[in-house]
């Protein structure tokens, strides 16, 4: 049978098996009690049936039995090929998570048999060859087989999610495999993903079954062992592949466990307890819808996995500075997350309370001084080498990278300098505005002179370009203000949701009064209000838009707005209305049953009772 004939029929087997198992398997588990019930630490909101992923396994397995071992290997002996040991390894990890569905194994249990599963991974020569020492890349496997397992275990917290990762993490895997000549692994692959496709019908939201144990340990095994597969065969390979491409092919699921076990244990919370705090979670608490979370994360994973092939592909400093940004962007996500409120405040001070790290870590990243430095070497490195490849094009190897790695710690040390003295790391991100842009571009000037001036006392300015460091103060003012307003564009892109839980609420005053109450009803929850709009006596601000909200004219124009809102409360921001002016607004209002009220921000002196 002609290759690409096998691929079709494999891959379409394994997605219509999924798609005909998994309601079997649904109705199995109904009628024996296998069935999650809501908990308050979990996030469905109904009791949904469990083991969605024996439907997957068997799909997996019965299309790589019939369809792709006879084809390319035959009926040898087992193992006859790396497939064979990672298709038996999982099929062994998915018995020890079916184990844990049905008889609720202790976790140090499940840890060894994922231990036993790596022992046999490694056993048939499947490692990580990133370093020169077999023991330490022995050690670096099994870390990285258990990591991976586990990361897609907790992964799977919201409908679809891990399923739909994992989709997207097998289609680039497979690329990579295509890309280095790897056709039957990259078959494999495919058919995985069928299989999952067929699952995430029945997983996507709402969710009818989850995949439970069985399949979230089957899956992550399954990639984080193929992952292996990738880094060990293949033609060419060079270094940054080799320790990039596994990485960055499920980067969200190491990021997602990464991100809740720091911030379990800073709260002191056991990592392994459940809870509603992961990265999707706090996408929905900022007002996303759910599957909007899902969405915006399936993005995020299929952005990793471009980087992944990028590697395969490009000059080493192009690799570098792509992983690079795509670092920095999911840092200021997950530090802008983690001021996502999860927990009542009850639960934070009692944890607090227990763990004095905590409260200092609390206070370390309220003032963040030690994360804004860090993340400034790295920016100040991503200018000066961008602005080295906007001159020259390619470096690595040139005279021009000589020239950069010679002078980019001086530059690293007088700019630091620099931004200390102007006063960069005096500001609050997410309350950065014109002064403090203005502040920046001070700051990169100065650094950019004196940066010249140290590279003609020390270096006599020769082979160097005066272009470069244009080009790096361009730069680097575009990334310290892009850093800083990071907070402030994540506001808009995942915003506070302004039409569910609240009263609706029409700002009356399209002024720097408006402006101001609507910032602080968006930002303070407590006051559970939803803004619908503004509305305006002065014609010219008429359809425009503050934050997103539309301004309504006035005059003759209240009565419609509250209607076609369901306005429950009117909000003046002014406390320079008319009399006549208010007095009409109140009798509409009285007659509408809409409440009324007025901002007033009053100075008192405190004394002494």
């Amino acid at each position: 049978m002609p290759f690409s004939s096998l691929n079709s029929l494999a891959v379409a087997a394994s997605a219509i098996l999924a798609l005909a198992l998994t309601p079997l398997v649904r109705a199995v588990a109904r009628r024996y009690g296998m069935v999650a019930k809501p908990k308050t630490d979990r996030w469905h909101k109904k009791p949904t049936a469990m083991l969605g992923g024996v439907g997957i396994w068997l799909a997996v397995v019965v299309s790589y039995l019939v369809f792709i071992r006879p084809a390319t290997q035959g009926w040898g002996h087992f193992p006859g090929s790396f497939l064979d040991v990672v298709m038996g390894a999982s099929t062994f990890l998915f018995l020890v998570g079916l184990a844990d569905d049905f008889l609720h194994t202790k976790p140090y249990q499940k840890l060894i048999g994922q231990v036993m599963g790596s022992a046999f991974i490694i056993y048939y020569g499947l490692a990580l060859p990133w370093t020169s020492y077999s023991a330490l890349n022995v050690a670096l496997t099994i870390f990285w087989l258990i990591g991976i397992t586990n990361a897609v275990n907790l992964l799977d917290n919201m409908d679809g999610l891990a399923s739909g990762i994992a989709i997207i993490a097998s289609g680039f895997l497979a690329l990579s495999f295509l890309a280095t000549g790897q056709l039957t692994e990259a078959l494999m692959l495919m058919t995985f993903a069928g299989a999952l496709l067929g699952f995430l019908v029945y997983n996507s939201s709402p969710a009818s079954i989850f995949m439970g144990d069985c399949g979230s340990m089957f899956i992550g095994f399954f990639l984080a062992s193929a992952a292996l597969v990738n880094v060990s065969g293949g033609r060419s390979r060079s270094l940054l592949p080799v320790l990039a491409v596994p990485i960055l092919v499920l980067f969200i699921p190491i990021f997602d466990t990464t991100f809740v076990t720091i911030l379990r244990k800073f709260s002191g919370r056991a990592a392994s307890q459940g809870g509603r705090d992961h990265t999707s979670h706090r996408l929905v608490a900022l007002g996303m819808s759910e599957r909007h979370a899902v969405w915006m994360l399936y993005g995020l994973a299929a952005l990793s996995g471009v980087l992944a092939l990028l590697v395969q592909k490009v000059k080493l400093d192009v690799s570098l500075a792509a992983i690079a940004g795509f670092t920095i962007l999911l840092t200021l996500l997950g530090v802008y997350l983690a001021g996502v409120k999860v927990y009542d405040e009850t639960e934070e001070a009692l944890a607090a309370g227990e763990n004095s790290l905590y409260a200092f870590l609390i206070d370390l990243s309220y003032k963040r001084r030690i994360f804004e430095v860090l993340l400034d070497v790295i920016l100040i490195l991503l200018a000066y080498w961008g602005a080295y490849a906007v001159k020259f094009g390619a470096l690595s190897g040139s005279a021009a990278w000589r020239l950069f790695l010679r002078t980019l710690p001086v530059l690293v040390f007088v700019k630091m300098a620099a931004f200390l003295v102007m006063g960069v790391y005096r500001g609050i991100w997410r309350y950065t505005s014109l002064d403090d842009l203005i502040v920046f571009a001070k700051a990169v000037v100065l650094s950019s002179v004196l940066s010249v001036m140290v590279v003609l006392f020390a270096f006599r300015f020769e082979g160097f370009s005066r272009t470069v460091f244009l080009i790096d103060g361009v730069l680097m003012f575009m990334f310290l203000a892009g850093s800083r307003m990071a907070f402030r564009l994540f506001r808009q892109v995942i915003p506070v949701a302004r039409s569910g839980e609240g009263r609706r609420v029409l700002i009356y005053g399209a002024g720097d009064g408006g402006e101001l109450l609507l910032r602080e009803l968006l930002n303070n929850r407590a006051l559970k209000y939803s803004p619908v709009g503004f509305l305006d006596d002065d014609p010219a601000k008429s359809g425009k838009l503050i934050h997103g909200l539309k301004v309504y004219g006035g005059n003759g124009d209240l009565n419609s707005v509250c209607e076609q809102n369901d306005v429950d409360e009117v909000l003046i921001s002014s406390s320079r209305m008319s009399e006549e002016r208010l007095q009409k607004i109140l009798g509409f209002c009285r007659a509408q049953n809409i409440l009324v009220k007025r901002m007033r921000i009053t100075i008192e002196e405190v004394t002494e009772p």
